[in-house]
């Protein structure tokens, strides 16, 4: 029997995909450019979402220094590598795909995507890790009626929504503020941040009388412009409220693949 709980479409890029990159990439390391190339991969090292795989070829100030280590990362084989830009060190953030991998990643090596102070595809900053060319984001209004409740506690109630539909993602249900009961939640310091959707603005918790329940409420003031019919909303996170469209409790849906925001 289907789970029932699942009410979206699943990931169907199977792990060890690549794919050739339409885009000029650019990554830079304090101002200085790592690399420059018309000729990156997507590749999939997990179904969620893939990463840029660089040719060797298309480093510009960017130094790889073997560690001599051999991991698996999802597609095959690669070896560690330590990246030298200038004066910068970033110890082990690279690994350059070995034989037993698909044949096109080899020649080609993948960043830790952290390791880069910032990441371009054209002139554009990308942000968390690169969009899937096999995700869509469809943020439509509706007509939904949206009630939340957590722990008997009702903490938003509105006539009308806009749903969020992002592939392989749980359906999210953003309500106008003024149908929020701001004054049950507090807000936290935590920021995220989506390639679809942009940067959020603020997230809010909810202390029960029996339970502390961390960042189930975020917004984006300033969102993508994919998503801008989410600017100035909230959304709670599905996975840990109560939350009734036209009447009707949804089960609560299992993200294995992100945190809050998605």
């Amino acid at each position: 029997m289907a789970n029932e709980s699942v009410r979206h479409p699943s990931l169907i890029v199977p792990v060890g995909h690549v794919e050739p990159v339409p885009r000029r990439i650019r990554g830079l390391i304090g101002g200085r450019v790592v690399f420059d190339t018309r000729r990156a991969l997507y590749v999939w090292e997990w179904r969620a979402y893939p990463q840029f795989s660089i040719p060797v070829e298309d480093l510009v100030e960017g130094v790889l220094i073997d560690v001599d280590h051999t991991e698996h990362h999802g597609a095959g084989p690669a070896r560690r590598h330590t990246l030298r830009v200038g004066s910068e060190l970033r110890e082990g953030a690279a690994w350059v795909w070995e034989e037993g991998s698909p044949e096109r990643l080899l020649n080609t090596v993948r960043f830790d995507w952290d390791a880069l102070d910032s990441w371009f595809e054209e002139d554009e900053p990308v942000f968390v890790h690169p969009r899937s060319p096999y995700s869509r984001v469809d943020a439509l209004r509706s007509a939904s009626s949206v009630r939340v409740e957590l722990d008997g506690v009702v903490l938003a109630e509105a006539p009308n929504c806009v749903k969020l539909f992002e592939t392989g993602l749980p359906t999210r249900y953003y309500v106008e503020r003024m149908h929020v009961d701001w004054t049950k939640l507090r807000r936290s310091d935590t920021v995220t941040r989506c390639p679809y959707k942009g940067t959020t603005s603020g997230y809010w918790s909810f202390d029960s009388d029996t339970a502390s329940h961390e960042d189930i409420v975020w917004a984006y003031d300033f969102p993508t412009v994919h998503a801008n019919r989410i600017a100035g909303l909230a959304a709670f996170y599905n996975e840990h409220v109560d939350l009734y469209v036209d009447c009707v409790l949804l089960p609560r849906p299992t993200d294995p693949t992100r945190g809050p925001a998605t």
